[in-house]
């Protein structure tokens, strides 16, 4: 009978290899929680970046009329693309936004205002597909507030 000597033989160990995958799994689990943390606020930017263009152009309008726009058609703002949210200027609905509901949440106006002296525009959007949506307003001072955040953080 030949015997075999396996002290010179290297390689891992099956417990070694198991260690090393626990591990892998337990980064991979963390990374993936803030990673969908940090795509869905991402996808908040739409909203912040369109109220505040609908500020500037209400501001625009203010300072040629003395006095705010009545809707959209008046501001002149629509946008550019497909958007997650729909924006509201005086109970208008901007043209290209969203208007069915979207996994049972409805995309209604919250109360946008306009009359001569101040206005406050919403976006309301769904942007994690559950139950509850996001919503931000800007007003006339430019206080831009995330009224209700569809953001979860771990």
């Amino acid at each position: 009978m030949q015997t075999i000597n396996r002290q010179n033989e290297r390689g891992f160990t099956l417990v070694e290899l198991m260690i090393v995958v626990a591990i892998i799994g337990i980064l991979a689990t963390l990374a993936t929680g803030s990673f969908i943390t940090f795509q869905a606020k991402s996808k908040q930017a739409e909203a912040t970046l369109n109220l505040g263009a609908i500020s500037k152009a209400a501001g625009a309008y203010y300072a040629e009329n003395d006095t705010y726009a009545s809707g959209f058609s008046g501001l002149g703002w629509a946008p550019n693309f497909i958007t997650r949210y729909a924006f509201f200027y005086n109970t208008d609905q901007a043209p290209g936004t969203p208007t069915n509901p979207d996994a049972g949440v409805s995309y209604a106006d919250p109360g946008s205002t306009a009359d001569t002296n101040s206005f406050k525009s919403w976006a309301v959007g769904n942007i994690d597909r559950d139950m509850s949506t996001d919503q931000w307003y800007i007003t006339d001072n430019r206080d831009l507030i995330n009224w209700q955040s569809d953001v979860s953080t771990p």
